[in-house]
């Protein structure tokens, strides 16, 4: 496809895009091809723009914040990707605060808690974007941002603005309603409640101890690689099953965790994948149990 109008288009309003751009420097994993196109975006009244031009010369967008939770095709995105993570401001108002999409999760912890605002404390060292926490409703140590959140601005595949609230989000289980109505979130307002700085930061601290002593973080992964099946733990089944530690190419699961699959060694998409279904494969021949991934698989057919 010709993508010469788009690019031109791109540049006119001033934004930065590069051409074959590696995925790989994109996303949790380290894994993937390239995107056709890699544009940054850095406020709603161009992403408004952008999104009806593409519609007008049929180019598909995929929008990503920081790529924390995505297996990218190892035969890269078509179309065009458009990254948020230049729309990162916060704004805080009492105990109301709002961030735009592309801020990281982290910073915005960071930022309440300076203020003395508790809520969101489990997020902290959850590597995302607000954007991409609130499209998964992410969630750690017994919070998610289903508690938090009170409503979210988000421009709409046709390129218009809007704002819904919490009770239209069908917030659930590492989902809402951005995974099926192509609304891409733009701004998330969160309530919080006043409480003491220093209580805040130790609760903080404690929980990033927890991730650093159980979890591979010094390895690239996208996390919980499975969700949470009902009534087990993904990693207790995959363990149980003498799974971890097994490899697919250059793909383990973690030694150390074995709800995480892991990019141990130059691993390429297609390692990662076939290690996932044998995994899946195993617990469900051995258990009856259906481990469905938490990570999202995005591009072009394997």
């Amino acid at each position: 496809m010709d993508y010469s109008l788009f690019t031109e288009f791109c540049k006119e309003v001033g934004l930065e895009v590069k051409l074959n751009e590696p995925m790989k420097n994109h996303n949790g994993f380290k894994t993937g091809g390239n995107a056709d196109i890699f544009v940054t975006v850095n406020d709603t009244d161009t992403l408004c723009l952008l999104v009806e031009t593409a519609n007008s010369l049929g180019v598909p967008l995929f929008i990503l914040g920081k790529g924390s939770n995505l297996l990218v095709s190892d035969k890269g995105i078509e179309g065009a990707v458009v990254s948020l993570r230049l729309m990162d401001e916060i704004s805080i108002d009492g105990e109301t605060v709002t961030a735009e999409a592309g801020t990281s999760l982290t910073a915005l912890c960071v930022a309440v808690a300076n203020e003395g605002l508790s809520g969101l404390e489990f997020a902290y060292g959850i590597p995302g974007t607000v954007g991409g926490a609130l499209y998964m409703n992410a969630g750690a140590y017994g919070g998610e941002i289903k508690d938090v959140v009170i409503s979210a601005d988000f421009v709409s595949s046709c390129g218009e603005t809007g704002t819904t609230t919490k009770e239209n989000m069908n917030l659930g289980y590492r989902t809402s309603c951005f995974k099926t109505d192509s609304n891409i979130i733009t701004k998330v307002t969160f309530k919080l409640t006043k409480g003491d700085k220093a209580e805040i930061w130790d609760k903080m601290n404690t929980l990033m101890g927890k991730r650093r002593d159980k979890q591979p973080l010094e390895y690239p992964s996208a996390g919980s690689t499975f969700k949470r099946p009902e009534g087990y733990f993904a990693g207790a089944l995959i363990e149980e099953n003498g799974l971890k530690g097994v490899s697919v190419g250059g793909a383990q699961v973690s030694e150390k965790h074995a709800g995480f699959v892991i990019n141990k060694s130059n691993a390429t998409t297609k390692d990662i994948l076939d290690l996932m279904k044998k995994v899946q494969d195993t617990v469900f021949e051995n258990n009856g149990v259906k481990l469905e991934p938490e990570v999202i698989f995005v591009g072009r057919e394997q």
